[in-house]
């Protein structure tokens, strides 16, 4: 696990030197604080006789040949440089087969297995990765650039390209170390944002950089971009299988999954929530260990965030060395930290948690394994609920029919996390609508109407004509003539998945030097979920059905039953509390950053009703109060 950033350029006034290089490399740091790397050639001659210029930086975190496998890595002939962040889980079963075709290895770690395998193959050779990765090399034979990101989006790429240079890395941050690449804010991106509470790949918050989507890789070649798919599945494609064929293939798969991820020359423990996908991870991980693995929950004091108990429960049960942390969370302590690491505004919450967590882990082990995908996978959002109960109530009745639905509108949000009027309401708002737009209503953070009364009419002028609705429309189309719950779940991975699970947990952890493994994305599991029809996994409004068939008896059977919790903070109570000064020192400040793009009278009478309990704008105010710490560090 690695930062990786670098160049390539074709003008000598754009050429990155070793100084500049090494900025760019410092400022991912924290992503390898164990040994850094890095590769100039200002004077390599292309096809056509014109000078080129590349550049390739590295910060590696030890986990596999801890005292070898230095990076940049090399070919035998010195053709092929690669610089990669990430693991290549079946690099063992690759390094054999290449061993058989002639080539010599200098190294036991994975990276080498991607050298000879492009030198082998091209760019047919990321089908062959089982692992999470970015990737970039240089292939001085024909005189090109290659990008690679791994299926599922666990690991990060960013790049900045025109005809005269491209600039890559990790993060935003290497490309913000070169001047005049990160100095124009896209207005799209804060419609995506304020919409998501991410942003969309392949766009980022600056106008002319992009996120290298899931599953891609680019080519810069002559001061062209082409960028291709490598993987793909059909998400229109339902498997016809019965129940005890679909647990044997699962079993299968997930334990395979995990024996892969459990691959370590340093310390490896396992997140441990108490809810099921975490524990069915650790319980596996246990099975195939002869000594007790090290688990790690964290709790609050606040009883409707802390689900440590759980987590004891399942410990005790499987016999790990178990630790639980517990911390108070401070919302003016950290939305600093969040701000600086994650580089563009991201809003879920759940970053505070994910934060604390790998912070505290990092202090007694470099690898963790989390059980984070289990839910898109396996159905089992409360939102896929709601979608399937909306669907046969629309059958029944209209919406006005509903008893009691306009009073319930009218009632105050409730400050409880899991309101019934909080949600009702949500549910009401949703009801009438194309199973698209009232999945897009449960998922948004600011609706359409909201933003419109939100934005200056000076920022609207600005705005393109795409819809941010278009991201998950597009997504939901893939699943043509699926089932509703199916096509949502299979959305969530081509889009909340990668946009926001894998960003929070890839740069909570690598904030704290820790590497977190995810044995659920595993392409093949991803992919046998996603044909799976519906029955295997949601029926009679309950999710994870086949993870309980499957996996029931390895842990208490209370943990399947127990409500669904997540991982959480008090928000809403934090902008009636310890939150209220910040915000009116900044989002409602006179020198508001905000103030270009969104109205301050509407946010005033938004944090008005908050604070008077009027309505329940928690989680729209952090994104706010992020948006605006965000433009008041990075612009």
């Amino acid at each position: 696990m690695c930062g990786i950033t670098g160049s390539v350029w074709r003008r000598d006034e754009l050429a990155i030197g070793e100084s500049q290089l090494q900025r760019m490399t410092d400022a991912i740091t924290h992503r390898g604080p164990d040994e850094h790397g890095q590769w100039l050639c200002p004077n390599h001659r292309d096809a056509y006789g014109q000078n080129v210029g590349i550049a390739l930086g590295f910060r590696r975190l030890s986990i596999i040949d801890v005292q070898g496998a230095h990076q940049p890595l090399s070919s035998e002939n010195g053709n092929v440089r690669v610089v990669f962040n990430g693991e290549i889980y079946n690099y063992q079963t690759l390094r054999r087969r290449l061993e058989g075709t002639g080539h010599q290895f200098t190294t036991s770690g994975d990276g080498e297995s991607i050298v000879h395998l492009y030198e082998d193959i091209g760019t047919d050779c990321f089908a062959q990765l089982n692992g999470m990765f970015a990737i970039a090399i240089w292939d001085a034979k024909r005189n090109r650039l290659v990008l690679a990101r791994d299926r599922i989006g666990q690991k990060p790429l960013f790049y900045a390209a025109t005809s005269d240079r491209i600039v890559f890395g990790s993060e935003l941050k290497s490309l913000h170390a070169v001047p005049g690449v990160c100095n124009e804010i896209d207005p799209g991106a804060i419609d995506e944002f304020l919409t998501y509470q991410y942003i969309p790949h392949p766009g980022t918050i600056w106008k002319g950089v992009r996120k290298l989507s899931p599953g891609h890789f680019l080519i810069y070649q002559d001061g062209k971009v082409t960028v291709e798919r490598y993987w793909d599945f059909d998400p229109a494609y339902e498997k016809e299988i019965s129940a005890a064929q679909a647990r044997e293939r699962l079993s299968e798969l997930l334990t395979d999954s995990v024996r892969l991820r459990l691959q370590s020359d340093v310390p490896l423990g396992s997140f441990l929530s108490g809810g099921i996908d975490s524990s069915l991870i650790t319980a596996i991980a246990q099975s195939l260990r002869d000594e007790p693995v090290r688990t790690f929950s964290i709790g609050f004091p606040v009883a409707d965030f802390d689900e440590t108990a759980y987590a004891a429960k399942v410990a005790s049960h499987l016999g790990t060395e178990h630790q639980r942390f517990e911390v108070q969370p401070h919302g003016v302590e950290i939305i600093d930290k969040l701000v600086w690491h994650y580089d563009e505004p991201f809003g879920d919450s759940s970053a505070v948690p994910t934060w604390y967590l790998s912070e505290l882990t990092r202090k007694q082990v470099t690898v963790a394994l989390s059980g984070d995908g289990g839910d898109e996978l396996f159905a089992g959002y409360e939102r896929y609920r709601a979608l399937w109960l909306s669907q046969r109530m629309q059958r029944w009745f209209p919406v006005h029919k509903i008893p009691g639905a306009s009073l319930l509108q009218r009632l105050p949000d409730s400050n409880k996390r899991r309101s019934i009027i909080r949600r009702g309401k949500r549910f009401l708002e949703a009801m009438g609508e194309t199973a698209p737009r009232r999945y897009m209503n449960w998922l948004q953070i600011f609706p359409e109407s909201l933003r419109a009364d939100l934005y200056t009419d000076e920022f609207v002028q600005t705005l393109p004509g795409d819809d941010p609705f278009d991201f998950l429309q597009s997504a939901w189309a893939r699943s043509n003539k699926r089932d509703d719950v199916t096509r949502a779940s299979i959305s969530d991975i081509l889009t909340y998945l990668p946009c926001d699970l894998c960003t929070k947990v890839d740069i909570a952890s690598m904030a704290h030097g820790l590497e977190v493994r995810q044995p659920m994305l595993d392409h093949r599991v991803v992919e046998f979920a996603a044909s799976l029809p519906v029955h295997h996994k949601f029926r009679g409004k309950r999710g994870k059905l086949i993870l309980q068939d499957t996996f029931g008896s390895m842990i208490p059977s209370s943990i399947f039953t127990r409500k669904k919790m997540g991982f959480g903070i008090p928000i809403a109570n934090w902008f009636r509390s310890e939150l209220k000064p910040m915000v009116h020192d900044t989002l409602l400040a006179d020198d508001a950053k905000i103030s270009p793009f969104l109205r301050i009278d509407a946010v005033r009478e938004m944090v008005r009703q908050h604070e008077q309990s009027e309505q329940n704008h928690g989680y729209r105010l952090w994104n706010l109060l992020i948006l605006e710490k965000w433009l008041r560090h990075w612009t």
